[in-house]
This record gives C-alpha cells, structure tokens and sequence, in this order.
C-alpha cells in the first residue's frame, strides 16, 4: 500500500507545481521548503486533581518576507509539528494573496480541549503564551485562534503576555474578546468570508448565489456562519453535519434554529426538521450546487471525489481536498476556490482589528463589515482574473494553481527587493 503523502508533503507539491508554472526561480522554492524557524515547547500544568501534566506545544515562523509572521493557534490532540508547518507555509502564501502586511507562521499544543476543566485550560493557555512570549510581539508574530482554541483563550493569552511586558500590548493577539481589545466581526468573519468568496464564483459561473442550494460539511464557528450568511444571501442551505451527523432537507434548513440546537445540544443531528444521516460525511456528497467544506483538511479524497455533486467547492477549513480529489473534480467541471482566498476572511480581519490596535481606535461593526467584504470581494475578484487568464494558456490550471502564483509572485517580489534571492 502507497504511504499517504502528508499534509505538508502535498502543500510542497503543490508549491513546486506553482513556481514551475509561473516560471518562477527554483530558489524560491528552496528557501520556501522550509520554515525560518521552529520553537518546540513543554507546557507543565497542574490538573485540577493534583496531577502535573506536561503538555507539547509549537509555534513555527515561516516567512517574514511581507510583515510579521501572522496565523493561529491551534489546540488538538492529533496535531503534530509536520502539520503546523504545512499551515504555517499555507498562512504564509494566504496572507500574500490577500494583500496582507505579514508573513506567516502557525502554533500548536497536542492537546484535546473537550478533555480539560475550564481551570486547566486557562492553565494551559497562559503556560503556552509564557513559553513562545520571547519569540513573539505586536511587531514580531501576531497569533490568533484556530481550532480548538476561542477569543476567550486569547484573552488568557493577551494578558499573560502583557503581565509579562509589564504593560497591555493588545495588538500581540487577534479575535480578543471586545471586552479586550477585540472587534464583535472577528466571531465571523471567516463564515462571512466563505460566502463572500462563494458570491463572487457563483456570480462569474452561475448567474449568482440567490437560489442555489448549499452544503455545509462542518458545523463549528466557521461551518455556522458559512451556512447562516449564505441563507441570508439567498441561498438555500439543505445540508449540515458535524461529527454527530448530517442533517438533510432539499425545503431548506432553518440555519438559526441549527445553530441553537447546536448550541443547545452540542450535536446538529438533534435538530428537529429534515432527515438525519448518522455519518458526518454525507454532507460532502448530497445533491447541491455548492459545496462548503469547513471542518478539517483531507475529507475530500481520490476515495470519494467521484460521489461529490456540487459545482462550486468552497473551502471554509484548511486542505480539505487531497490533490488526486481537486484534479477528480475539475474533470467533472467542478470548481474549487482554494482554502487561502476563501477562508482568508478571519485573517483579513485580525488584519483590520491590528490596525484598530496598534492605533488604540475602533471602526464600528457595520464600517469593520463595510471593509471586510470589500478586501475580500476584491481579493477573489483578482483571483478568479488570474485564474481565468492562467487556464488559458495551461488548461489543467486549477484557481489553486492560480491562487499560490499570485502569492508567490509577491512573496518572490519582497524577497527580491531585500536582496534575499
């Protein structure tokens, strides 16, 4: 059996495959293949039972080509330094496609969150945020949450790392609680982003979002929004699923009452209307013209990619389509608008409430919103321009394809200009 390329294997391949495209120097792959530097910590915390626990954190810093490193921290028990690597390298190339000022980097702790006290996670919290404190800096490397970790952990983190300074240094953390420097749009600002990028494909390829009937596979913060502001932009959600399950409905799901059954519950198959699938993936392979996978990398696969029916795959998570699967995909005149341009909506907006802090002001939610969707808007539009003119010229382009050049372009400009290559 074939040894399964690993999540930072593939983000190389696909790498590589850019530069060679766009003719780019093979230097920079050489110098992009790997991460500036990489901080491996232990985190000792004593559990609410007496127990000390030694707990194994990372945070990598990959490029600070553009800016400062910028990317989230990600709390999960199968996560591993290979990996936060590869979302190191993919923060890297999303925030150059978005036109961001930062390079990028990515942290991690090998821990289950469900699995500790609320004590025992603040403990966690604040011990991971001492241990990467003197690599990181409101002009240095900016984190933020990821999975398994919330506004409430960057608070613990924000005012551990200000105890530490002696002073409050709100820009250091991103998506704060408002309370603390934070902005109410971060909440959602990742789902928002999802539909925006989904608005602009369906209009260049569909005739526009209004009607078309959309699948949510995932059901956290990103997987939520996704669903409620793609209903509120006309669209019909007949479909959701979390790790409980799959809930189906071709009438159309009440995304608001989901999201409080979810609330509620903790399980979206507990909501009360539709049919209940108990398979988490059933999602990904209903009938609907868009698809938005939001929950984990690698769900899309040369396995399944034949039973996926929608047009139009929108990533709201991080890798969720295996190379074999996206190439399955575009021969059947499916589309992907890669995970670096539709999910960027949550990096745009640390972005936007950075700024905010650095400056000590604040927009307020309708302005914040205002400049949000039209970075995006912006972003995608350029994107789908690039893509448009790469296919034709290479026809086995993919917007992937497109998305990593225009990065890289940019990436490989500031490398230029400071004599790096």
């Amino acid at each position: 059996m074939a040894q399964r390329v690993s999540y930072f294997e593939w983000m190389l391949q696909v790498l590589e495959r850019a530069i060679k495209m766009d003719n780019l120097p093979y230097e920079l792959y050489k110098v992009l293949s790997r991460p500036e530097r990489v901080l491996t910590v232990s985190i000792p915390v004593r559990m609410d039972d007496g127990r000390l626990e030694v707990f194994e954190g990372y945070r990598v810093q990959y490029s600070s080509a553009l800016g400062p490193y910028k990317g989230g921290i990600r709390f999960h028990p199968e996560v591993d330094l290979d990996t936060d690597k590869a979302l190191a390298l993919g923060m890297t190339l999303k925030n150059a496609l978005n036109n961001l000022p930062y390079g990028g980097g990515k942290g991690a702790v090998k821990v289950d969150p469900k699995r500790l006290s609320k004590g025992e996670l603040e403990r966690l919290s604040r011990g991971y945020a001492r241990a990467i404190a003197p690599l990181i800096g409101d002009q240095v490397d900016i984190p933020a949450p990821d999975v398994g970790t919330t506004p409430e952990i960057m608070a613990w983190m924000v005012d551990e790392y200000s105890r530490i300074r002696g002073y409050n240094v709100p820009g250091v953390f991103t998506a704060k609680p408002p309370e603390l420097w934070g902005n109410p749009v971060r909440e959602y600002s990742t789902g928002y982003g999802v539909v925006v990028a989904a608005r602009a494909a369906a209009e260049r390829y569909m005739g526009g979002l209004q009607g078309l009937r959309v699948s949510v596979h995932g059901f956290g913060n990103v997987g939520q929004y996704s669903a409620l502001f793609a209903q509120r932009q006309g669209a019909k959600v007949v479909a959701v699923s979390d790790t409980s399950g799959t809930v189906y409905d071709p009438n159309g799901i009440d995304v608001e009452l989901a999201m409080k059954v979810k609330a509620q519950t903790g399980k979206v198959i507990n909501y009360p209307k539709g049919e209940k699938i108990y398979d988490p993936m059933a999602s990904l392979f209903v009938d609907a013209e868009v698809l938005m996978p939001s929950a984990i990398e690698n769900v899309i696969t040369k396995d399944n990619a034949s039973k996926v029916r929608a047009k139009l795959v929108v990533e709201g998570a991080n890798g969720p389509t295996t190379p074999e699967a996206e190439a399955e995909l575009y021969k059947r005149g499916s589309i992907v608008v890669p995970d670096i341009s539709a999910n960027a909506g949550g990096v745009v907006m640390s972005y936007l409430e950075w700024v905010e802090n650095l400056q000590w002001y604040w927009w307020d939610e309708e302005e914040t919103l205002k400049r949000l969707d039209a970075i995006m808007t912006s972003n995608v539009k350029r994107l789908i321009d690039r893509y448009e003119s790469l296919k034709s010229t290479n026809p086995s382009a993919t917007m992937r394809d497109a998305a990593f050049i225009l990065a890289l372009e940019r990436v490989y400009r500031a490398m230029k200009a400071r004599g790096w290559l």
